[in-house]
C-alpha cells in the first residue's frame, strides 16, 4: 500500500490549519533507481560514438550524389587522381557499351561501361565531329585544366595507333554522336543521333554505332533505380542544411515560445486559433504538394539540371513519390478538417483545462524558459547525428566488378589496348552497414525520447511542488522548483527515464519492423486470402498502434509519479495506473480533449516548418546547379519532424502541467475523503466554477 503523498511531497497542515515552516516541498529519502538501465544507456551512447566513427572513417557523402568513373573515383572528389573537384558529371564514353547494357539478355552492366567525369555534358557539333577523350596522361602531356579548356578533345595529338583504336571505339578518344542532358549529374543520351556527326564518323572509317531508344532507356533505368533515388534523398538532406537549421530549428523554437506566451495571456482564444490555423496550414502544405507535383501551375520538379532542349522532357521516381504524397495529404486534409469541425463543441472544455495550465505557468515562470535547455542539447545531438547518418549511408566499399564481357580500352599509361581488369567499379554495401544504419536510427529515436522524458519529469516535479505547496509564493517557488526538480532527476531518476524512453523506442521499432514485413508481403502478393487471415493480419497492426499509444500515455503519467515519489519506473507506472483507473471518469475526458488541442498545436508548429521549408527550397539556389535537390519531400519531412520534436519539448510544459495538476488533485481528494486540501488558490478558483467542476468530474 502506498502512503499519502502529502507526507511525501507536501506539508501536512497543523491543527490550526497553518503550514509548518520546517520541511521542504519534496523532502524524503530518495535513492538511485533503475541504475542498470542508466548503465545500458551510457553503453549505448558509447556504441553510437563507435558506430558514427566508422561512418566518418569509411563514408563519403559525395557518393550519394555523384557517380564513379572507370577508375573508381567519385566525380567531384578533390582528392581523386586526377583532381576532379570541378568535374561532377558522369559521362559514358562508348555508346555501343551503353546500348549493350540495355539489351534484354545482356550480362554487361552499365557500371562496367567506360565512364569519366566532366564539367558539362557534350553535344554534337553542327558541321564537324566532336571528340571526348580520356583523362590526359602518359604521352598526352596536357594538364587537366587545358584538357577542360579544349572541351576534352586532344584527338589531333594522337598517334596513328591511338587514332585507329579510337575508330574502333576503344579510346582514348570517343566520338560525340548523341546529344546528352544532365540528369542528376549523369549525362543521359538522347536517342537522336546527329546526322552530320555520324556522317563524319562513317567517312573516317569508324565502326558501326547502334542507334536505338535502348541507349536512352538504359541510363534512365540506372538513374531511377531504387538505390539511386534513396541516395539522392539522403543527399538532399545534406544539401539543404540551411533549411533544416532555419525551418527545423529556429522557426519552431520561435513559434513554440509564442504559443506558450499566448496560452498564458489569451487562453480563452487559443483553442479556436489553434484549430483554425491548423486547417489553414494543412491546406497550404497540400497545395504545395500539388504545385510541385505539376497538378497546379507549371512548377513541377524536374530531374534535368541546367539548360537543355525545351522539347526534351524527363521524369523520375521523385515526381511519382511527390504525387503520391499529394494524394495522401489530400486524404489527411479532408479527415483533419472534418475532425476539427467535430470537436468544435468540445473546445470550451479544452479552454477550462488550459486555464489551469496557464495559471501554473504564470506562477512558475521558469517553466517557459526551461525547455530551451533540452532544445540546445538536442540541437547539438541532431547536427552530429545527421552528419554521421550521411556518412553511414555512403560508407560502402568501392570495389572493381568482375565482368566477362568485352570492355577493352586504350590505356595511356601503358600505351596499348588493355583487356585485363577493365571492368568498372561499384559501391558494395555489406550487411553490417545495414545493421549500423538501423542502430543509428534506433539511437536517434531513443535519445529523442530520453530528452523528452527528462524534460517531462523536470516539469512534473516543478508543477507538483507548486501544487503541494498550495500555490504559495515561497522563497523556494519562483525559480527553485525547476532547478530542484532538475537536480533530483540528475541525481536519482535518470535510470528510470532511460527505461521509460527505451520502452517507447522498442515498441515503436517493433511496429516499424512489422510494418516493413507487411509491405514486403503485400508486394510479394502473399497477403492472406482467407477472411480469418485478413482479420488477424490487420488486427495485429491495430493492436501494435494501440499498445504504442498506451505505452506513451502511461509513460507520461509514470514520469509524473517518478518526479513526485522518486520510485522506480515500474513502481511509478503501477501507482499512476492505479490512480488513473480509480479516477478514469474524472480525468478521462479532460485528458482526451486537452491532448487533442495540444496535438493540434504541435501540428501547427510542425506544419509551419513544412510550409516555410517549401518556400525556402523554392529558391534558385536549390533548383539548379550544384545545390539542386532532387525533391523537396525528404527535407520537408525532416523539417516537419524536427519542428514536431521542438514543439513537443515546449508543449510538454502545458501537457505535463495539466496531467500533474489533475493527478495531484485526484490523489489529494483520495487522501482527504473527496476534498482536496493542497490545491492552490489559483486552482481552487477554477475548480469552484460549477460548470468546470462538472466537466472535470464527468
Amino acid at each position: 500500500m502506498r502512503g499519502p503523498l502529502g507526507a511525501v511531497i507536501g506539508r501536512y497542515p497543523s491543527s490550526d490549519g497553518s503550514v509548518p515552516i520546517d520541511g521542504g516541498i519534496i523532502k524524503h529519502n530518495r535513492k538511485c533507481r533503475d541504475i542498470a538501465f542508466l548503465v545500458l544507456f551510457i553503453a549505448f551512447w558509447i556504441a553510437m560514438i563507435v558506430n558514427s566513427s566508422f561512418g566518418f572513417n569509411q563514408g563519403n557523402p559525395l557518393r550519394l550524389t555523384y557517380g564513379l568513373d572507370y577508375k573508381g573515383n567519385v566525380c567531384g572528389d578533390r582528392h581523386a587522381h586526377p583532381d576532379l573537384r570541378q568535374l561532377e558529371l558522369r559521362y559514358w564514353l562508348n555508346p555501343n557499351q551503353v546500348y549493350q547494357t540495355g539489351l534484354k539478355d545482356s550480362q554487361f552492366k552499365l557500371s562496367n561501361a567506360r565512364s569519366i567525369c566532366l564539367l558539362d555534358c557534350p553535344i554534337p557539333a553542327e558541321d564537324t565531329l566532336n571528340w571526348v577523350c580520356d583523362y590526359p596522361e602518359g604521352d598526352i602531356r596536357l594538364s587537366t585544366d587545358n584538357w577542360i579548356d579544349r572541351n576534352y578533345d586532344y584527338f589531333e595529338f594522337l598517334s596513328a595507333e591511338m587514332r585507329n583504336s579510337s575508330l574502333q571505339l576503344q579510346g582514348p578518344c570517343y566520338p560525340v554522336i548523341f546529344p546528352s542532358v544532365n540528369i542528376y549529374w549523369s549525362c543521359q543520351f538522347i536517342a537522336r543521333a546527329s546526322n552530320m556527326s555520324l556522317r563524319h564518323w562513317q567517312q573516317m572509317g569508324g565502326v558501326n554505332i547502334n542507334q536505338d531508344l535502348i541507349i536512352d532507356k538504359s541510363i534512365h533505368r540506372s538513374i531511377n533505380s531504387r538505390s539511386s533515388v534513396l541516395k539522392r534523398y539522403m543527399a538532399d538532406i545534406g544539401k539543404s542544411w540551411p533549411v533544416l537549421i532555419v525551418c527545423g530549428g529556429l522557426l519552431p523554437l520561435f513559434l513554440s515560445v509564442i504559443w506558450l506566451l499566448m496560452i498564458r495571456h489569451f487562453v480563452a482564444a487559443m483553442p479556436w486559433i489553434t484549430v483554425v490555423l491548423f486547417n489553414i496550414l494543412i491546406i497550404s502544405v497540400t497545395m504545395f504538394c500539388y504545385l510541385k507535383a505539376g497538378w497546379i501551375g507549371n512548377d513541377a520538379i524536374t530531374p534535368i539540371i541546367g539548360a537543355h532542349d525545351p522539347y526534351y522532357n524527363a521524369s523520375g521516381r521523385e515526381l511519382n513519390h511527390l504525387r503520391a504524397a499529394a494524394i495522401l495529404m489530400t486524404f489527411i486534409m479532408v479527415v483533419a478538417v472534418l475532425t476539427s469541425i467535430a470537436i468544435v463543441r468540445r473546445i470550451l472544455m479544452a479552454t477550462s483545462v488550459l486555464k489551469v495550465a496557464a495559471k501554473v505557468i504564470g506562477e512558475v515562470q521558469a517553466l517557459v524558459i526551461f525547455p530551451v535547455i533540452p532544445y540546445l542539447l538536442l540541437a547539438i545531438f541532431y547536427m552530429i547525428w545527421i552528419s554521421a547518418a550521411l556518412h553511414l549511408f555512403s560508407s560502402g566499399q568501392i570495389v572493381q566488378n568482375n565482368c566477362n564481357s568485352n570492355c577493352c580500352a586504350y590505356d595511356l599509361a601503358s600505351n596499348k589496348v588493355n583487356c585485363d581488369r577493365c571492368c568498372g567499379f561499384s559501391i558494395r554495401y555489406t550487411p553490417h552497414i545495414a545493421v549500423a544504419i538501423f542502430f543509428h536510427l534506433f539511437g536517434c529515436y531513443w535519445v529523442t525520447q530520453f530528452f523528452i522524458a527528462s524534460s517531462s519529469t523536470v516539469i512534473a516535479g516543478s508543477v507538483a511542488s507548486y501544487y503541494w505547496a498550495r500555490g504559495e509564493t515561497l522563497p523556494e517557488i519562483p525559480f527553485l522548483p525547476v532547478f530542484s526538480s532538475m537536480k533530483r532527476l540528475l541525481r536519482y531518476s535518470l535510470g528510470s527515464v532511460a527505461l521509460g524512453s527505451l520502452t517507447v523506442s522498442f515498441v515503436e521499432s517493433v511496429r516499424i519492423m512489422l510494418e516493413s514485413i507487411r509491405r514486403k508481403i503485400k508486394v510479394a502478393d502473399t497477403t492472406p486470402d482467407s477472411w480469418y487471415g485478413k482479420v488477424a493480419f490487420y488486427t495485429c497492426q491495430g493492436t501494435l498502434r494501440t499498445v504504442e499509444w498506451t505505452v506513451k500515455s502511461f509513460n507520461r503519467n509514470a514520469y509524473i509519479m517518478i518526479a513526485i515519489t522518486g520510485k522506480s519506473f515500474c513502481r511509478s507506472s503501477a501507482i499512476a495506473t492505479e490512480l488513473i483507473i480509480n479516477n478514469i471518469l474524472r480525468i478521462g475526458k479532460v485528458n482526451v480533449i486537452g491532448d487533442v488541442i495540444l496535438f493540434l498545436g504541435k501540428l501547427c508548429v510542425s506544419l509551419s516548418s513544412a510550409v516555410f521549408a517549401f518556400l525556402m527550397l523554392d529558391m534558385h539556389k536549390y533548383r539548379s546547379a550544384h545545390n539542386k535537390i532532387s525533391s523537396p519531400v525528404f527535407p520537408v519531412l525532416v523539417c516537419w519532424g524536427l519542428g514536431y520534436v521542438v514543439a513537443t519539448l515546449f508543449f510538454t510544459v502545458v501537457e505535463m502541467s495539466i496531467d500533474t495538476i489533475i493527478l495531484s488533485f485526484c490523489q489529494d481528494s483520495e487522501e482527504h475523503q473527496g476534498t482536496a486540501q493542497y490545491a492552490p488558490p489559483l486552482l481552487i478558483e477554477t475548480l469552484n466554477d460549477q460548470n468546470e467542476m462538472q466537466r472535470l468530474t464527468q
